[in-house]
């Protein structure tokens, strides 16, 4: 078993502080000054939770997770699905959680807040993408020069082009 670096798990325990205090401050901040806004920030929210729990499923369906394990133990790449339009949903999702939270409160306090949440998962973006590659090799780098890291739109243009559908 891999050992845990200190420093990466007080990211990750910071990282979670500040998205629950995003969520729990936004029930108490919410005051809609632009509705359209509040409203296209729910839409985000959306597709953040479709970003952020799908992947939970799809994983265990294709990435040959053992019987009784998470689906962070995959035994194979998964490039189909959810995986063929960006790598790394789960982060995504993370990113337009806190978009949207903003969006629908629009509060400086969830702003402030919002901010180092988007930055530090849009930083492990790189951390997954080393994780793959140590993993899975040169199969992993060939799957990054195919699919975007987390631009969810260029994903689908590129299925788009090549007139492929996304598989589940």
């Amino acid at each position: 078993m891999k050992k845990r670096d200190p420093k990466n798990m007080a990211a990750h325990v910071l990282l979670l502080i500040l998205v629950l205090f995003q969520v729990i401050l936004s029930f108490f901040l919410y005051n809609p000054v632009y509705i359209w806004l509040t409203n296209l920030g729910w839409i985000v929210l959306w597709i953040s939770a479709f970003f952020g729990w799908y992947p939970i499923y799809y994983f265990k369906k294709r990435g040959g997770v053992p019987k009784g394990k998470g689906f962070v133990h995959t035994t194979k790449l998964v490039d189909t699905g959810i995986y063929s339009v960006v790598r790394h949903p789960q982060f995504l999702g993370g990113i337009l959680l806190s978009l949207s939270l903003i969006m629908i409160t629009q509060s400086w306090i969830i702003l402030l807040l919002g901010i180092p949440v988007m930055i530090m998962f849009y930083l492990g973006l790189y951390e997954g993408d080393q994780q793959g590659i140590e993993k899975f090799g040169r199969d992993y780098e060939e799957y990054m020069k195919r699919v975007p890291r987390a631009n969810f739109l260029l994903g689908i243009i590129r299925l788009l082009r090549k007139g492929k559908t996304i598989k589940t």
